[in-house]
């Protein structure tokens, strides 16, 4: 399965941290964001990665490569200076992609997700992971109910890992937009399945994560 990791955010919650540098190449105990998340995947079997880049794109080129220092095959999807959002992103990204599922993974996460329990052929559109709510985000995003993504409550959190089918995309003509909408419309249409992380899980968005992450112990 090919791996597809989301890096091309501006970061604007990070500022000043990614005036200068890309969200994904910040730092926990000297290691970039990208870089352990690309180690979890090869770890994990993926060696075929796409990686999606608009703001300060060159700089994570310049420092991934063709990513072989990694053992992984690294191609780039480039959006331009604007970026497509996170549906636009992967629909233009789907020719280096191809027509089996895909992983899409978020590039600013942190955890200890354990990739090789993805599901290589999804049963419906799209197979997420969820967390528990963290405390900036208790509202969480989707219920999980035998194994279904639902809209209902309780709710937990999308953790920005999925599988997803290209078919997901079919419908869409527009170069820029979204992919909660079309996760909620599928998900409504009980197309969606998925599974709970328990384990750790951090959505690296705002300075003070990041430090709470570095004031971590190693074992984090």
């Amino acid at each position: 399965m090919k791996a597809m990791i989301l890096a091309a955010g501006r970061g604007t919650r990070m500022r000043a941290l990614t005036d200068t540098l890309p969200k994904p190449l910040l730092t926990v105990r000297d290691t970039p964001l990208l870089d352990r998340l690309i180690g979890q995947l090869a770890t994990a079997g993926f060696t075929d990665i796409v990686i999606n880049v608009a703001y300060l794109g060159g700089k994570i080129r310049e420092h991934l490569g063709t990513g072989a220092h990694l053992s992984v095959t690294i191609r780039y999807s480039d959006e331009g200076p604007a970026g497509l959002e996170t549906g636009g992103g992967i629909r233009r990204a789907l020719p280096l992609l191809g027509h089996e599922p895909f992983l899409v993974v978020n590039g600013d996460i942190y955890t200890d997700y354990d990739f090789s329990r993805l599901p290589a052929a999804p049963a419906a559109l799209a197979h997420l992971v969820l967390a528990d709510n963290p405390d900036h985000h208790p509202q969480g995003d989707f219920g999980l109910c035998d194994g279904r993504v639902t809209d209902s409550a309780p709710r937990l959190t999308f953790t920005g890992i999925g599988v997803y089918r290209a078919t997901l995309f079919a419908e869409m003509t527009a170069d820029r937009f979204p992919l909660a909408p079309l996760l909620r419309r599928a998900i409504l249409q009980g197309l969606v399945t998925g599974e709970h992380h328990r384990g750790l899980w951090t959505d690296v968005g705002t300075p003070e994560r990041l430090a709470a992450l570095n004031a971590a112990g190693m074992d984090r």
